[in-house]
């Protein structure tokens, strides 16, 4: 494992320069919010959270537990706004249901930055997107937001971010307990937000760092301990979010960006669009080492279903977007919904070992934030849940991916839906043998509520909402954890 390459292509961007988190994406968030309340979704959120919530409809009996969640919180600071929703500190969220009563807590993760910053009172480290430098840093996790998934795995919960190591969380306060370093020579290394949790215990990972030309591959036993680590060689490299795994296979997609040089830029802007072909990348777990890259024209990927082997084919779902996705979600800090010219679709992906072609067939339309049931990932699956909109993602649904049958409840337009995640019922028989637990914000009454539904008629609208008498942050990414 190179890790000394990674962080030196890291060092390499501490130089000084001039901070841009400014007050006039301040003024015209606030501005916009005035005119429409709505965008108290992406508003900032300061200190903690803890409360209970109303339940209308019938909260089933079977269903405990923690539905942890996480995304960003803290969007300005001293007069100060960020310029990109990816930018926020990580502000950590844990549903529990338990005796027939929901309650909600939230904090911030205690990373090494959000504790820098709020001593300051201002920015002082480069995000995502946007350029601040009115400190150096030492490595990766000096600038970790730690704001996009909460996993609970091998009894701790780790706050997961896209480029340094996972942050633990204590599972019932939700407080910091600090950085994870899953061996010492990973020390600060790149551990992405999504891994994939094998259903007999262990998972996968990775950690991209663009510019180096590289990916780092981790397989962690379900003890915690490391299995095995590679590094495998993926030239123009830029954002890698996401990834998939089949019982053979672990499965990149590069979106065509150009990571250009530039001083005083942030990670972002130095994101170009090129119009060349999307790369499907395969690594054979036996040897992690890669096996095939296939082709697909240009288009922007942020998250996956799940893939399996299909006798000579390797398939797998994924969510494709038109253009440079990037830059119009960063519009929404300043109150701007270019986001909305978006155009996206789910699709199942054939990857044909014996042509090398890769052949796409549509799922779904416009949609983001697919899942599947845990006890599939990485085998046959025929239930894919996707969020449904374009812009604002306003529906629920559960697509079969053998019919493309769609049973799907779409919400009031007054509302915006965040990931929704199947949990089995005990001793599940089926995929549908479950409940689809999520977050909604209800956007005229400005609170947070959690959704449960029968996953095996999700058509027939929640089973259960449980209604803060307060807004939340709006999450990326989350996990349940059955009690």
């Amino acid at each position: 494992m190179d890790r000394r390459r990674f962080l030196a292509a890291v060092g390499s961007l501490a130089l000084a320069g001039t901070a841009r988190a400014d007050e006039q994406t301040y003024r015209r968030f606030h501005a916009a919010l005035a005119r429409d309340p709505a965008l108290a979704v992406y508003a900032d959120t300061v200190g903690s959270q803890a409360g209970a919530a109303v339940v209308s409809g019938r909260l089933p009996r079977d269903l405990e537990g923690s539905f942890y969640r996480n995304g960003p919180g803290r969007f300005e600071l001293g007069g100060e706004r960020y310029h990109h929703w990816f930018d926020g500190d990580g502000f950590a969220q844990r549903w529990t249901i338990a005796g027939g009563r929901v309650t909600h807590q939230g904090r911030f993760v205690e990373t090494r930055r959000y504790l820098d910053e709020s001593a300051a009172g201002q920015f002082l480290y480069p995000a995502f997107g946007t350029w601040v430098a009115r400190r150096g840093f030492r490595d990766n996790d000096t600038l970790n937001a730690a704001n996009t998934n909460l996993l609970p795995f091998n009894g701790r919960v780790y706050a997961l971010w896209e480029g340094g190591s996972a942050t633990e969380m204590d599972p019932e306060t939700l407080a910091t307990v600090g950085v994870k370093t899953w061996r010492e020579d990973l020390r600060a290394m790149p551990f992405s937000a999504h891994p994939k949790v094998d259903p007999q215990g262990g998972m996968w990972n990775f950690g991209a760092l663009p510019g180096s030309g590289g990916i780092a591959l981790y397989q962690i036993g379900a003890d915690g301990q490391v299995l095995r680590t590679a590094l495998i060689k993926v030239p123009q490299q830029a954002m890698v979010h996401d990834f998939v795994v089949s019982s053979k296979h672990l499965i990149f997609m590069i979106p065509p960006y150009d990571l250009l040089p530039g001083k005083d830029k942030s990670f972002a802007e130095r994101h170009a669009w090129a119009e060349r072909p999307m790369r499907i990348v395969v690594v054979a777990k036996d040897s992690l080492t890669v096996r095939k890259v296939f082709e697909l024209p240009p288009r922007m990927v942020f998250h996956f279903g799940n893939a399996w082997e299909d006798g000579d084919c390797t398939r797998f779902d994924v969510v494709l977007h038109e253009g440079d996705v990037l830059a119009e979600l960063g519009s929404l800090m300043a109150g701007e919904r270019r986001a909305a010219q978006s155009r996206s679709e789910a699709v199942q992906v054939c990857l044909d070992y014996g042509s090398g072609q890769a052949h796409v067939s549509r799922l779904f339309g416009d949609s983001e934030f697919p899942r599947v049931a845990p006890q599939v990932v990485g085998g046959r699956h025929r239930k894919l849940v996707l969020l449904g909109g374009a812009g604002r993602l306003s529906s629920v649904n559960l697509v079969d991916t053998d019919s493309g049958k769609v049973d799907g409840y779409r919400f009031d337009e007054g509302w915006q839906v965040e990931e929704h995640v199947l949990v089995p019922r005990r001793n599940a028989r089926s995929e549908t043998d479950a409940y689809l637990v999520g977050v909604a914000q209800d956007l005229r009454r400005g609170v947070g509520v959690m959704t449960v539904f029968d996953a095996a008629h999700v058509s027939a609208g929640p089973l259960a909402l449980a209604r803060l008498p307060y807004r939340t942050p709006h999450c990326f990414h989350g996990n349940f954890l059955t009690a």
